[in-house]
């Protein structure tokens, strides 16, 4: 079932508007496959923009919001990006097959060059949907004033790029880098080296206004509770997660198995943010996200326990004791293991004290009523005890014992 528009919004922002936009941004992440292979380069790579499979999951994420919730500026900002994104990879892989495989030989060569800047408006879209979420709003009246200065900012950087472009284009200095990128807009020299400038001043401004927005957001959740505490505890994850992500694609040139563990690792990060966006918008399972958090962070306390454990253990078995090598790593591997059940459940137990509160409050009553059972003889007693802590742990509308009145 779908959301009505709101009263009195854009009238243009309906289901149809959402299923016209999904499928033309269909259309052009379905052209990415044999581009990529004109331009002899592969799908996943990033080329000018970004890599194919994150555009399907903005773009998924985008039309399900547009869909259900059309009055909801969000879905549209993301379907917006996704849409630019697959424009700008498109772009990059045709201006590469045309300027430098084939000489400027293919047709409309400069139509790929003045759409492949669309990353910039894509980019842009980020600092707005996190000062925007989770209903199309900022957080508060007083972040207004950023808004337009922002949306400024962000078409004057979109439209320098255009511009940059076109007069690159008359001029015929239209060579492109491996990643489809105008060299004269990667690397402006001479005459154009203000461009540089600009664009460097351009992208601190914007990474400032998007960590504003961020930290907006961040300060509202302190004086949220309810939905909107769980929605925006969704965000900051979705957040924490992308940055991790962008961190980690830092040192993608790291050699061996584990360059492939961060490359992984870092992928998963980067698409964990939209999701997280996705699900605090529609408050989808909205309330799971204490159980996450508190088994992400669980975990990847025990993992760096466990490593440090192990390495400690050979260094000290090799190094100190004497040992041979692969008799210190089978012993730290079977020393580890053990540590495994013990160490999980301790820090399991203290993550949940901070970070999913009601679950750990659960455990306790459960086990204090475990402990009075045990000396509990009156059954009244009992089930009045039992409809206590159910209610209290799990919240229902109802409770209701039931006792069997058989003889045993």
């Amino acid at each position: 079932m779908t959301a009505a528009p709101a009263p009195g919004g854009w009238r243009l922002a309906s289901p149809v508007t959402a299923l016209v936009l999904g499928g033309a941004v269909v259309v052009l992440m379905a052209a990415e496959p044999p581009l990529a292979g004109l331009a002899h380069q592969s799908l996943l790579s990033s080329g000018g923009s970004a890599p194919l499979p994150y555009s399907v999951i903005f773009a998924m994420l985008g039309f399900v919001v547009a869909w259900r919730k059309p009055g909801n500026p969000l879905g549209w900002l993301i379907l917006g990006a996704a849409g630019f994104f697959a424009l700008s990879e498109d772009a990059s892989f045709y201006a590469v097959a045309d300027y430098r495989l084939h000489h400027g030989s293919l047709p409309l060569g400069w139509l790929a060059l003045i759409t492949q800047p669309g990353w910039a408006p894509g980019i842009a879209s980020f600092g707005l949907i996190v000062l925007l979420f989770p209903d199309g709003r900022p957080p508060s009246a007083r972040w207004r004033w950023a808004l337009w200065p922002y949306i400024a900012l962000a078409l004057l950087w979109a439209a320098g790029a255009l511009a940059f472009t076109a007069a690159a284009i008359a001029s015929h200095r239209t060579g492109v880098d491996t990643g489809g990128n105008l060299l004269v807009l990667e690397h402006p020299t001479g005459g154009a080296a203000w461009w540089g400038a600009a664009q460097d001043l351009f992208f601190l401004v914007l990474a400032v206004s998007g960590v504003a927005s961020l930290a907006g957001q961040a300060m509202s959740y302190r004086k949220s509770s309810g939905e909107r505490r769980q929605q925006l505890k969704w965000l900051l994850t979705g957040a924490a997660s992308g940055l991790a992500g962008l961190l980690l694609s830092l040192m993608d040139s790291t050699p061996g198995g584990w360059g492939v563990v961060i490359q992984v690792l870092g992928g998963a990060g980067a698409i964990a943010f939209p999701v997280c966006i996705g699900i605090g918008i529609l408050r989808y399972r909205l309330f799971d996200v204490d159980r996450i958090l508190s088994r992400t962070v669980g975990y990847a306390i025990i993992t760096g326990l466990l490593v440090g454990v192990y390495a400690g253990l050979v260094l000290l078995a090799t190094q100190v004791l004497g040992f041979a090598s692969t008799w210190a790593v089978a012993a730290s591997t079977l020393a580890a293991a053990a540590l495994f059940t013990p160490l999980r459940r301790r820090v399991q137990r203290a993550v949940d004290r901070r970070f999913n509160r009601a679950r750990y409050d659960a455990d306790r009553m459960v086990d204090a009523f475990a402990a009075r059972l045990q000396e509990a003889v009156d059954l009244d007693t009992v089930r009045a005890d039992l409809a206590t802590v159910v209610r209290a742990a799990l919240e229902p509308a109802q409770v209701s014992v039931w006792v069997s009145g058989r003889a045993r």
